[in-house]
């Protein structure tokens, strides 16, 4: 008398076909998938690349003659097998260990041609060669303009009609700022509100300035703003040329209107693109992940003063490594050496900064 199946066995035999029938069904969708690739091609020959024929050689040989016989559509399963025997006939050729006939040029020299291409846009092989032989290396034009295509990096004519952002901004270094809108959520009398932080950034010296702080940053808000960046005897944005700043309605021609005539000019970025504003994006990171983020606000001024605790931080007790892990500023105090370790907080030791006293 047979045993009885027990219920978890007779669960493995059901998923078990399940599972047969579901991968036969992918394996007919692929292969009636292959023909009609194939088709498209109306008889001409498929042409596969090595790397193509490596791979379906390794998976063909897997699966043997007699299932590839049924699967494979785009090549015969004796073309499929051929390759693989070459495949295996390669690995013993020793092909792999013999080098071209001359010599590849030092990866110094190249590492060198390609930083000269990227610093000078401008510059093409001649030039570059000419650079090369005032360093002592003799390189032709044909082999600079090989490395150049290896490292994807387009020759001169089309090179220096696109500036990098990055070139871009340390040409304008001293002179640029960045601006941005971040918000913060206010519970006030049981509802949620929404401030608006504007925040205007240094570059150079990644110095920040809160700008303005409000629920309804509207024209005439912006416009107050504007005329107290712009103030000739203090304004953060006294003597800087180019302002970086998104499409944000906010940022309204009125505003913008307003900056540009007092010397500051206005570069809208495109949309969708924070990355070209990385430094005043930075900040908001900064300072939502180490304040902002860990706190919840039950009025305007507390977040004001979180906000203001947070840049007074920022500017004289936490390291930046975009300044060499360096405060942007450091206080003048003279420190002894040996002094007591002594331990500044804010916001109630959520930001925290170690010091010796001073002598």
């Amino acid at each position: 008398m047979s045993k009885a199946l027990q219920p978890w066995e007779f669960l493995l035999i059901t998923l078990s076909g399940w599972v047969n029938r579901h991968q036969l069904r992918v394996i007919d969708y692929l292969i009636e998938e292959n023909r009609i690739l194939k088709g498209k091609y109306h008889g001409k020959r498929i042409r596969f690349t090595d790397n193509e024929r490596r791979r379906l050689a390794v998976k063909g040989k897997a699966l043997g003659r007699k299932l590839l016989g049924k699967v494979a559509s785009i090549a015969s399963p004796d073309t499929i097998l051929a390759w693989h025997r070459k495949l295996i006939a390669k690995k013993w050729d020793y092909s792999a260990k013999r080098g071209p006939g001359r010599p590849r040029v030092m990866a110094e020299i190249a590492k060198l041609v390609v930083r000269l291409a990227r610093e000078n846009p401008g510059w093409g092989y001649t030039r570059i060669r000419g650079a090369l032989a005032n360093l002592e290396y003799m390189v032709s034009r044909t082999t600079i303009a090989n490395i150049l295509k290896e490292n994807g990096i387009e020759p001169a004519p089309e090179r220096g009609k696109r500036t990098p952002w990055r070139t871009f901004l340390k040409a304008h270094w001293e002179s640029l700022a960045a601006m941005d809108f971040f918000t913060v959520e206010v519970a006030i009398l049981g509802r949620l509100v929404t401030y608006y932080v504007l925040i205007v950034v240094e570059l150079s010296t990644r110095r920040v300035e809160v700008a303005g702080l409000s629920s309804e940053p509207d024209t005439a808000f912006m416009m107050q703003v504007g005329r107290n960046l712009t103030d000739v005897s203090g304004g953060f944005l006294a003597g800087k040329r180019i302002l970086i700043i998104d499409r944000d309605r906010k940022y309204g021609e009125g505003f913008r209107s307003l900056l540009e005539e007092s010397g500051t000019n206005v570069l809208r970025l495109p949309p969708r693109s924070p990355n070209l504003n990385a430094y005043a994006e930075r900040f908001v990171l900064s300072i939502k992940q180490e304040c902002l983020g860990r706190m919840i606000f039950f009025s305007e001024s507390s977040l004001r003063r979180a906000v203001f605790a947070y840049v007074a931080h920022y500017h004289g007790e936490r390291n930046h490594q975009g300044l060499n892990n360096r405060l942007i500023e450091p206080e003048r105090d003279a420190r002894k050496r040996g002094a007591e370790i002594c331990c500044r907080e804010r916001l109630g030791g959520m930001l925290k900064y170690y010091y010796r006293e001073a002598a």
